[in-house]
């Protein structure tokens, strides 16, 4: 039974591996294909997203977001090798220039960067329908029905206290500053570094123990994994990647914190898709139409949904080892293609 069990799951792995391996090579043909036509001179910026980007841009953003590994960091470069990062101002039909609320000029950047955001509600989707005992749980907490789901909801909501105080401080300074291919790799280098500590920590503290409960977690082992999370403002770094090490780091064991990073993402990434609509949305849906958000959502909800299954499966029997040489090996790629 237990050789069965051990084929099964080289079986498995391998499975894993050889898919990811041909989703790249695909990737890197596709890049290919792109940049020598967006380099062109003679090719004339884009001037919205299509129904093929949607199709990209939702899976990139679903098979990465619950991964350590940066989805944000992968929507940037995957802007930018489908040529979505023109800074030209866009005009509408008459020739007159769109703007935003504030009368800075819209351009597809700025537009398929908040996309890029906005996208992140079929990853929402996906968690809400695995993990829905929890949430039930959680929302019966807060009527005074069950009083694990209090605690949990507690615990979410102090680990989320952290990015909702400084993320629309630090919103704009980090867009204009660090959304860029070398600021995503040069994270994408450190976090590697930070998943090896990690690794070592991992081996030398985990044992048959399971560690403590979601519920049980105290207000300081929480807001450690949310001032964790912080750091996750920088595209490149990783949110899932942060918060799943900061679970580690209080005593969670893999799955649980990784459990934890879901649902903790669940609250995150609402309240940043919301802030993305309320503030951006008028200026991201004069470029676009419905019908590639709306696709770009439900790709997104689907890689999602089989990305966190994956995740949860993997950890329970591997480490997080695997997502550092990932994140080594695209760097390089970064630097290869868009040097310095």
């Amino acid at each position: 039974m237990v050789k069965e069990f051990a084929l099964y799951s080289r079986s498995y792995f391998h499975f894993a591996i050889i898919h990811m391996k041909s989703f790249l090579t695909a990737l890197a043909l596709f890049a290919s294909s792109v940049v020598p036509l967006h380099c062109q001179e003679e090719t004339s910026p884009r001037e919205t997203l299509n129904h093929t980007d949607a199709i990209i841009l939702g899976a990139v953003e679903g098979a990465t977001e619950y991964l350590p590994v940066s989805s944000t960091g992968h929507l940037i470069l995957t802007n930018r090798l489908l040529g979505l990062d023109s800074e030209e101002p866009l005009s509408n039909k008459e020739g007159a220039t769109l703007t935003n609320d504030e009368g800075a000029p819209i351009t597809l950047k700025s537009a398929s960067d908040s996309y890029s955001i906005i996208i992140q509600i079929g990853a929402i989707l996906a968690v809400l329908i695995i993990y829905r005992e929890s949430i039930k749980k959680i929302l019966l907490g807060l009527l005074g029905k069950n009083k694990e789901g209090q605690l949990l909801g507690r615990n979410l909501i102090i680990a989320f206290f952290p990015a909702a105080a400084l993320g629309p401080v630090l919103d704009d300074t980090i867009e204009r500053l660090l959304f860029g291919t070398t600021p995503v790799a040069i994270a994408l280098i450190a976090g590697s570094g930070l998943i090896f500590f990690i690794e070592r920590y991992r081996k030398n503290t985990e044992h048959s123990a399971t560690g403590p409960e979601l519920h049980e977690l105290s207000i300081k082992q929480c807001l450690i994994i949310g001032l964790l999370q912080c750091v996750a403002m920088c595209p490149g770094t990783s949110r899932s990647l942060m918060t799943i090490s900061g679970g580690i780091l209080i005593g969670l064991n893999s799955k649980k914190a990784a459990e934890f990073s879901f649902l903790l993402g669940l609250i995150t990434l609402t309240a940043a898709a919301g802030y993305k609509m309320v503030f951006s949305g008028r200026e991201m849906f004069q470029v676009l139409t419905p019908g590639p958000v709306v696709l770009g959502i439900l790709i997104a909800w689907i890689t999602a949904a089989i990305s966190v299954k994956w995740l949860v499966n993997y950890l329970t029997k591997h480490g997080l080892a695997l997502f550092a040489w990932y994140r080594v090996a695209l760097a390089i790629l970064i630097f290869a293609i868009f040097g310095l």
